[in-house]
């Protein structure tokens, strides 16, 4: 063969070899067009409001639009296995929760995704503080008068959760089996209309996050009678933490991140982090995660957030089977 030839094979190799790149090739200039965030969720709850808030932010660091889509459905099975088998490239990333990472696995055997081994997790985006909330026309106005009336009329009170298996319905099982309280499940298809049966009356109580209830609570329509945080909520100073009540098993804040599929270059992780926490150290996203009740996290590595969920999957399942929690 000709040196000529060579090198023109050579040049064309070389060519088509960079239009062919695999995915770590890539990672150096990536983000090279828009990434898509999978929300599993219907638009407006927390798990969206959290994503959107990141997504806004995080575009103007990463100089690429990122596109937040939402995919609902089977408590966030569906949209959350779509990112679990999305190309490991990095621009189909899931914004994670609770929900999805934690209690879905921990009370589904057969689900369509693994938590632990089918994505590569990045960060959190925020902390969401947990909130025992009554409709405000009961007669009670503390959690011990919450437990005192209770425990005083059995059977008289329902409470409403997302569903079976949700984090509503484990809490409020752990609290009448940690406090002896006779209250009915009543379950939902969604947060939603669950808080809309709280509002007019239909049930009187539920667990759900501050971030989706804290205009109610400021209006007086719901009384928080108990919070799921480190310390007191600024927006409920009054407000005591389940850590305060003796009962630090339920002072799990729930929280929101981001996961890309597993496999991803770890450079394209790595890039994902660094510039979410250069969002998360701004000033101004302090600002604007309080103002809608959310909490700042600390910085929390790739790996971390990893054990973080693994550690969480193991609680709900003991705690399952440790207080005999039926999931109907």
């Amino acid at each position: 063969m000709g040196i000529h030839r060579r090198h023109l094979l050579g040049a064309t190799a070389g060519l088509l070899g960079c239009s062919t790149l695999p995915a770590w090739a890539q990672a150096g200039r990536y983000p090279s067009r828009p990434i898509t965030f999978v929300v599993p969720f219907a638009p407006g709850g927390a798990v969206d409001i959290s994503g959107r808030a990141m997504a806004d932010r995080l575009t103007k660091v990463l100089g690429q639009p990122i596109v937040v889509e939402n995919r609902a459905g089977a408590a966030g099975a569906i949209g959350t296995t779509y990112v679990a088998k999305a190309p490991p490239d990095g621009y189909t990333l899931v914004v994670t929760s609770q929900s999805t990472h934690v209690v879905n696995p921990a009370v589904s055997p057969n689900l369509s995704y693994h938590a632990e081994s089918d994505f590569a997790p990045i960060t959190l985006i925020d902390r969401l503080a947990n909130v025992l909330l009554v409709n405000a026309s009961l007669p009670v106005k503390t959690f011990d008068e919450f437990v005192a009336f209770a425990r005083a009329h059995p059977n008289k009170w329902n409470y409403a959760s997302s569903g079976p298996g949700s984090v509503a319905h484990i809490s409020m099982e752990l609290i009448k089996a940690r406090l002896g309280l006779a209250v009915e499940h009543v379950p939902y298809k969604g947060a939603g209309p669950a808080l809309t049966d709280l509002l007019s009356g239909t049930v009187q109580m539920t667990w759900n996050n501050l971030t989706s209830n804290l205009t109610n609570i400021v209006n007086g329509k719901l009384r928080a009678l108990a919070v799921a945080a480190p310390q007191r909520i600024p927006q409920l100073p009054s407000v005591p933490t389940f850590d305060e009540l003796k009962l630090p098993e339920l002072n799990l804040t729930s929280w929101t991140g981001l996961a890309a599929p597993a496999g991803t270059p770890p450079a394209i992780v790595s890039r994902l982090y660094e510039a979410m926490r250069t969002v998360l150290t701004d000033p101004a996203t302090k600002t604007a995660w309080e103002a809608r009740g959310a909490i700042l996290p600390q910085a929390i590595t790739p790996a971390q957030y990893k054990q973080e969920i693994s550690e969480r999957i193991e609680f709900f399942r003991s705690t399952i089977k440790k207080h005999k929690i039926v999931l109907e």
